[in-house]
């Protein structure tokens, strides 16, 4: 029998992803500035965030896949420098095609952080791996929440392109670490690429808890990706004024919400998945729901918004690792596949819900961003509802009665 997953690997693979995933979120804090300097409108902004999903939901459904083809390590390092030569290019971007197409290249290159998830999978024992996989996810969490705190601070005393910048020099630094540290997985599927990219739409048509998860979190996701967008451009607009050292305190409020992972995985791992998923969907619509009352003072509004976005990341740090969890149990030989499927799809509901977010809140104003924001996780909630009811125990059928008897 295997020795389970150290701890120091772990924590290795918990920063790794963070570390990784944090190239995603960094323009999210920066839509401002970085539209003033490359010259796009406010409706157009969102395209700022959304390239940067639009291209990891890409690597996810052809990049990721080869973690059950390749050497895992080989793969993670090619993919990190590359994503390094594109943050790199971001941070020299002149013009708003120029950083727009950095952007989608930073999220290719950004896919290495779903090949360490499955490995910190196959490494785990099957009684601990959702204690496993929600301590890595809640790595990869603390990395999305700390990426905008930390380039609303950087951008504040030097720029925005030094954000990417340091961003560049870190990322190829762990590339080099992670080469010397992780362990040689070869995988043993016999599929060549082609055959194991075609694999996809069949995995995905063939496996309802795959398309039932991705649905899931594809309104959580979507929602999160909508509130990011928006807080920012509303909290440096002309009610709360706050410059990017106080959107950055705001967001490490968010910080919080990370909390709700390695909670999720020992649900997960006690068979709690379908209640747990209710909650964190539940909690999906609060976390829309709470900014509808808008109180006249400007710090309970404040105060309002970040209880908000506590809720929301609750919920969305929770349903990730549910459905990871009940994902990774389906078979080592098809995680890489499976996990890229899942992030591709609910990916795309983030694309969604950044994109429109920014155009709503431009045209239609800051309400109906939030009903808006409430339908996705709403949607989400509805699809539950129908595997509760398929799940419900039925009452066993009345015995026919003996004939002769009353």
């Amino acid at each position: 029998m295997k020795n389970d997953i150290s701890r120091g690997m772990v924590a290795l693979l918990a920063g790794a992803s963070g570390l990784i995933v944090a190239s995603l979120y960094y323009a999210q804090t920066l839509v401002g500035p970085i539209s003033a300097a490359t010259g796009l409108s406010p409706e157009a902004a969102g395209l700022i965030v959304t390239l940067t999903q639009a291209g990891y939901a890409l690597g996810l459904l052809f990049v990721v896949p080869l973690g059950d083809l390749l050497e895992n390590r080989k793969l993670v390092f090619v993919a990190l420098l590359f994503a390094a030569a594109a943050l790199a290019a971001a941070a020299s971007s002149q013009t708003a095609m120029q950083f727009l197409a950095a952007s989608l290249a930073i999220g290719l290159g950004s896919v290495a952080a779903q090949v360490l998830v499955p490995f910190a999978a196959h490494l785990s024992h099957e009684a601990t791996r959702g204690q496993t996989v929600g301590k890595v996810v809640s790595g990869l969490l603390l990395g999305i929440m700390l990426a905008r705190p930390a380039a609303s601070l950087l951008a504040d005393f030097a720029s925005w392109r030094a954000v990417f910048g340091a961003a560049s020099v870190l990322v190829a630094v762990l590339a080099f670490v992670l080469r010397a540290k992780l362990p040689e997985r070869v995988p043993t599927a016999p599929l060549s690429y082609q055959r194991l990219i075609g694999s996809l739409w069949h995995l995905f048509r063939d496996t309802p808890v795959l398309r039932r998860r991705a649905a899931y979190h594809a309104g959580l996701f979507g929602a999160f990706s909508m509130f990011w967008t928006v807080v920012p451009l509303v909290l440096e607009g002309e009610r709360f004024h706050l410059s990017q050292t106080g959107i950055a305190l705001f967001a490490l409020v968010g910080m919080a919400g990370a909390v709700a992972s390695p909670i999720a995985g020992r649900l997960a791992d006690k068979g709690h998945t379908l209640p747990a998923t209710a909650g964190a969907l539940l909690l999906g619509v609060l976390g829309f729901a709470l900014p509808l009352w808008v109180p006249e003072s400007r710090v309970v509004a404040i105060g309002m918004l970040a209880i908000a976005s506590i809720v929301l990341d609750m919920g969305v740090a929770a349903n990730l690792v549910l459905g990871q969890r009940a994902l990774f149990a389906l078979g080592a030989e098809v995680r890489s596949r499976l996990n890229g499927i899942y992030f591709a799809v609910f990916f795309t509901g983030g694309a969604l819900g950044s994109a429109t977010g920014a155009w709503i809140l431009a045209n239609y104003g800051w309400r109906a961003a939030l009903l808006a924001g409430i339908t996705f996780p709403a949607i989400a909630l509805l699809y539950w509802v129908t595997e509760a009811l398929a799940l419900r125990p039925r009452h066993a059928p009345t015995p026919a009665r003996h004939p002769g008897t009353y």
